[in-house]
């Protein structure tokens, strides 16, 4: 299982957002490009990147930090936030991110997903953000009645790279992941799952890998230090 460091942007910083309220803010540093490559000198192999601001904005808006952190490191990245169209999505991978995150507009827009998949195979991620099971768009500002898992498998047979999982009542919460709801995502889809969400110590990545994801994403933790990334990637990378 690969532990992912995530690097949120809002107002050009590093942030850590309580449960995606964008007035509940924890700033971890002025310099997002020098975070990314604390995390890459740790050993990370993927980057999540996240633009808090093209989120709730639905356009991009931090495009010069992000093509910052993209030329300053050798691994790969993705991006999610804002990113509702061909354009921008072909601008990114233009830019040198590996995958794109596609959350609000895989709800509205299956057809965007399709159409990405078909060419770029493999490099399109769908980001399913649920608040009690259902589906979070528009930066996590609106709730539809949409399952997590019914979503999933909307996609099943489009080529999605993999499925970034976040359940919204434990993101930046520190109060440990959902097992249960992230298990239940692994079994109901063929697509790979990567959990985030509420992890807080090396027994929260312990007990995701016991449920087949592919990978974590962790931000806060890694953050206030309550999981060392060296140590998490070569422990996990034992299981």
């Amino acid at each position: 299982m690969m532990v992912i460091p995530a690097v949120d942007i809002k107002g050009s910083r590093c942030v850590r957002l309580y449960q995606g309220r964008m007035d509940d803010e924890t700033v971890y540093g002025d310099d997002p490009v020098a975070m990314a490559k604390k995390w890459e000198s740790h050993g990370a192999a993927l980057l999540h990147i996240v633009d808090l601001d093209g989120a709730v904005g639905a356009r991009p808006v931090n495009r010069d930090v992000i093509s910052g952190i993209v030329e300053a490191l050798a691994i790969p990245c993705e991006l999610g936030g804002g990113i509702r169209d061909m354009a921008t999505i072909e601008a990114y991978l233009d830019m040198g991110l590996d995958r794109i995150v596609l959350g609000t507009a895989a709800v509205k827009n299956a057809e965007l997903v399709s159409e990405a998949c078909n060419k770029f195979s493999g490099r399109i991620v769908v980001g399913i953000d649920a608040k009690g099971g259902r589906v979070a768009v528009e930066g996590w500002t609106e709730t539809t009645d949409i399952t997590a898992v019914g979503l999933a498998q909307r996609f099943e047979d489009m080529g999605v790279r993999a499925i970034n999982y976040t359940d919204i009542s434990r993101d930046g919460a520190m109060v440990g992941p959902n097992i249960e709801a992230t298990a239940q995502m692994v079994g109901a889809v063929e697509i790979p799952v990567i959990a985030a969400g509420g992890v807080t110590g090396m027994e929260d990545l312990i007990a995701l890998a016991q449920t087949g994801v592919e990978g974590a994403i962790t931000g806060k933790a890694l953050y206030e230090g309550t999981i060392d990334l060296k140590e998490a990637i070569a422990r996990t990378a034992e299981l």
